[in-house]
């Protein structure tokens, strides 16, 4: 290569990033292994929903990694926040939990995918590239037409139980959305000032009136239902 050829060569264009993240030790692991890539350029870390949203805007990052479970704004709330100034962000959800009910959840919340914790460092990186360039990923397991039947199923049992009425008290309902969000019955009932015990008898009360029986049908429900409560508190 000559020296003018040597001179020609375009810098490289760095994906700019965020990652929020409550757990430090999760969150410099992580960002320790995105600044290994040359075309990779962390541009801050954020360890609740409301420190993302205050960073966000100034920082103009490419793609935002998200942990859907974090503190005073949970991942898909923050999401919300700025989505409502810009439409176009680029959001990947990061959780310890990646089955249809939350890959449902988080296209519908619009993120670009969803990946688990337990990831490998290719599928990442893969991920990352991808919600820069617009795509979504939720996983090798989940192409396209398998994104599609699944949107069309939720789409359907949401549907079918929009109308339905459980009687579900005000507290059993914020307890509801807690378990839809992913969180465990201590964050729960630090969130709506209970002690755990008292939460987890109201869980078994919501299942016992919701008549579902294993804590896969309870998530599924609840996924619902945060929905419902959206879609009802912006009708338009």
């Amino acid at each position: 290569m000559t020296a003018n050829e040597t001179n020609s060569v375009e810098p490289i264009k760095k994906i700019r990033i965020i990652v929020a993240d409550d757990h430090k030790l999760f969150r410099s692991g992580l960002i320790s292994l995105l600044e290994d890539e040359k075309d990779f350029f962390i541009v801050g870390e954020a360890d609740n929903g409301e420190e993302l949203v205050g960073i966000y805007f100034a920082l103009k990052p490419d793609v935002i990694v998200v942990d859907i479970s974090m503190p005073f704004l949970n991942g898909v709330e923050a999401l919300a926040e700025i989505k409502k100034k810009d439409k176009n962000v680029k959001a990947l959800f990061v959780s310890m939990h990646d089955s249809e009910e939350y890959i449902y959840y988080a296209i519908k919340n619009g993120a670009y995918g969803l990946i688990s914790k337990s990831i490998m460092k290719g599928e990442l990186i893969y991920a990352i590239r991808a919600a820069y360039e617009g795509k979504q990923y939720f996983g090798s397991n989940w192409p396209e037409e398998r994104i599609r039947e699944l949107i069309n199923r939720f789409e359907f049992l949401t549907g079918k139980n929009e109308e339905e009425e459980h009687n579900l008290s005000p507290r059993e309902k914020a307890i509801l959305i807690g378990i839809g969000e992913g969180l465990t019955s201590s964050e729960i009932a630090e969130k709506v000032r209970l002690s755990k015990r008292t939460v987890d008898a109201h869980r078994t009360h919501i299942m016992r009136k919701l008549q579902v029986t294993s804590l896969s049908e309870l998530m599924k429900y609840a996924l619902k239902f945060i929905q419902i409560e959206k879609k009802n508190a912006n009708p338009f």
